[in-house]
């Protein structure tokens, strides 16, 4: 069972942080390019697609993460110190997915929605400054397990 936990916590994590990575990285700077009206339906249909991915990501991370700390390391006592950075991180970046989901995202969707490119733009950067920080912890928490597990922590 341990072995499915760690599977699913892995793809999870790769799912979410590799798309914020994509997301900012790839394809922010590549759909610059175009007007505000044909950019912002872009991103309202990337997110449309990709939100659902990180809530799912947002349930199995925390379930499988307390699985292994419960049953493979024996508890948060005797969990090494990267068990713990990726546990506060990754409580960090759910807390702030879910102001993301529902504090700016609903005011860009209905931005685009009126087509009121201006406010649309506004909302976008609000959700990008988040996924900025969120992309920033993931990548931080990535590099405190890989170097943990290997004895820098």
């Amino acid at each position: 069972m341990n072995a499915v936990a760690i599977s699913l916590h892995g793809v999870s994590a790769t799912v979410w942080i590799g798309g914020m990575f994509f997301a900012y990285v790839v394809l922010r700077p590549s759909i610059m390019l175009l007007e505000p009206h044909r950019r912002l339906p872009v991103w309202s249909g990337v997110f449309k697609r990709f939100f659902p991915w990180v809530w799912v990501s947002v349930l199995v991370l925390p379930i499988t993460g307390y699985w292994l700390i419960f049953n493979a390391l024996g508890g948060f006592a005797t969990s090494p110190v990267y068990v713990h950075i990726m546990h506060a991180l990754g409580l960090l970046m759910i807390g702030l997915f879910i102001y993301l989901y529902y504090v700016p995202y609903p005011a860009f969707k209905a931005a685009v929605t009126r087509e009121d490119w201006a406010a649309a733009g506004a909302a976008l950067n609000r959700v990008r400054h988040v996924v900025l920080v969120n992309l920033v912890f993931g990548l931080i928490l990535l590099v405190a397990v890989y170097a943990g597990r290997h004895g820098l922590f």
